[in-house]
């Protein structure tokens, strides 16, 4: 960067040009749409179903889709553990080659799940060490967001840290973006065959050359500007880890920014993303790459909500906006979804209203994770839920099924099969018409929305709750805590809600709980007097 000084050793500078700011706003929100593929590019594959057959085969299609998405879990789960080691790294040792080392890592960790032989090769030790790297990418990712969004926070000039920050939010978007796009264009020039049988590879090693991209910029980068102040005044924390639980205060911030702000924005976020790309390609039968695509296009043309709103928390607060996106997705969330199937399988929602599948029996146990069911009742529950059917249960004294009012006696999967297709259940792939896609794109882009204007300021709110000492932890902790959980955990418990209850729909309200909670918590306790400007 031009025109540094050295305060300490080390090169800063007071105050960033315009050039400058550039700089640190391009080479870290590039590094975070690196390193958000990284951690996609799982997931994106994971709604495929294509890492569930290579890593997790299971005999049974929804147990396959749910050990699949426990994998991508898994890697939220360890961001919590990142957070709190390169938190203190961040806050001891500097920002900028804290950031270093977690791209480093992650990197590495992606390009290893493209390396690991499939199950039928090298049977457990497979699963195994897919988990291994998710969980070193959990462990990346968990010190990367802070590190970036603080880097930013630290170089903006007073009353456009919303702005700034929010070009990292949209780079947690565009990583997704790209994820996409790398599969899409890799499906592109291989034949299907080849795509199966490893094709699909690639997209985890380009994060190689991605790697050296975000190294080479990163490393033209000066520490910030606020630590090198205060590593030089000896203002630095002597544990940020301990001091973050025991400043005054400060516990208090941390609970708000965990369930106030993390795990609201997160469920809303992925399922605006993830459950919007799986609901269209399995539950509606939506063809992949058709389906991909219009999820793509729709959170590319939502981008500019982030920076939007980011922008205009510098001028009416961080709290307004929020709030604001938390009560409309309580209000939206299910008309849009209802209009995304209404429009990306007309035929199979007619048939799902007009000839309701209803499964009776005495008990009606059914586990989604069993390889055998314990009863026919059971069986026929599991049945609907791998061909995605959606069903109503209830209770009579002998095990029946009927399908828009029509009993069905004879219970073996082809009859099922046959009585479906006269109820008007075409189960085959659909490329929606250009109308419907239209329909599609514009309710993602109001999803986007709900993602931006509650994701937007987030980067420079949770920079402002703490102090700069120990600013690094404290904001790492909580918000990986709720990502990883709240967010990480999302894809599996909905799946698992909708395979318990036969509605496509149910696994929604998951979301609701959570976006209700954060919405209480955020107005009773988000004090934007306490921000630190």
């Amino acid at each position: 960067m031009a025109d540094t000084i050295m305060v300490d050793g080390e090169a800063a500078a007071p105050p960033p040009s315009a050039k400058d700011i550039r700089l640190v706003i391009g080479a870290s929100s590039l590094g975070t749409v690196f390193e958000w593929y990284d951690f996609f590019i799982y997931g994106t594959l994971a709604a495929s179903g294509i890492i569930g057959r290579t890593f997790f085969p299971a005999g049974n299609e929804v147990v396959q889709t749910l050990l699949a998405w426990a994998g991508f879990a898994v890697g939220f789960g360890f961001r919590p553990l990142g957070a709190v080691l390169f938190g203190y790294l961040g806050d001891r040792l500097g920002r900028k080659y804290t950031f270093l080392v977690t791209i480093t890592l992650m990197g590495v960790a992606t390009a290893g799940v493209g390396l690991v032989p499939s199950a039928a090769t090298i049977g457990y030790a497979a699963p195994a060490l897919v988990l291994l790297l998710r969980i070193m990418q959990g462990l990346a990712l968990g010190g990367e967001y802070g590190g970036a969004a603080i880097y930013v926070a630290e170089h903006s000039p007073r009353g456009k840290s919303g702005f700034y920050t929010s070009f990292i939010q949209a780079g947690v978007v565009g990583g997704f973006i790209l994820s996409l796009g790398v599969v899409l264009a890799t499906r592109g020039v291989l034949s299907s065959a080849a795509w199966t049988a490893g094709g699909w590879r690639f997209p985890f090693l380009f994060s190689i050359l991605l790697l050296a991209v975000s190294l080479w910029m990163r490393l033209k980068l000066s520490e910030s500007p606020v630590f090198v102040k205060m590593r030089a005044a000896g203002e630095r924390a002597g544990n940020p880890l301990i001091e973050s639980f025991t400043y005054p205060g400060n516990l208090r911030r941390m609970i708000v920014a965990l369930f106030g702000i993390a795990a609201g924005l997160t469920v809303i976020w992925y399922t605006a993303m993830f459950t919007v790309l799986s609901f269209l390609q399995t539950t509606m039968r939506v063809d992949e790459t058709v389906a991909q695509l219009i999820t793509g296009a729709g959170a590319l043309a939502g981008l500019g909500w982030f920076v939007l709103f980011g922008w205009l928390s510098d001028r009416v607060g961080r709290k307004t906006p929020i709030v604001i996106g938390y009560a409309m997705t309580l209000l939206l969330l299910f008309p849009i979804f209802w209009t995304i199937g209404a429009a990306a399988n007309p035929a199979l929602a007619r048939a799902a209203d007009r000839a309701p599948v209803i499964v009776a029996g005495p008990h009606c146990a059914y586990s989604p994770f069993a390889t055998k069911q314990a009863d026919e009742c059971g069986q026929l529950l599991d049945y609907f839920s791998k061909k995605g059917v959606p069903y109503t249960k209830r209770v009579t004294p002998v095990t029946m099924v009927s399908i828009g009012g029509e009993p069905i006696a004879d219970h073996r999967p082809a009859a099922l099969d046959a009585a479906l297709t006269r109820a008007g259940y075409d189960l085959t792939k659909v490329t929606p018409s250009a109308s419907n896609i239209l329909v599609i794109f514009l309710a993602i882009l109001v999803m986007g929305a709900l993602c931006g204007v509650t994701f937007g300021p987030v980067a420079a709110l949770l920079s402002e709750m703490f102090p700069p000492a120990i600013r690094y932890s404290s904001l790492s902790i909580p918000y990986h805590i709720g990502t990883g959980y709240f967010g990480g955990f999302l894809p599996f418990i909905s799946q698992y809600i909708v395979a318990r209850t036969g509605d496509p729909f149910a696994g929604l309200w998951y979301t609701m709980a959570v976006v209700a909670m954060a919405l209480v918590v955020t107005v009773i306790g988000l004090n934007e007097k306490e921000l630190v400007r």
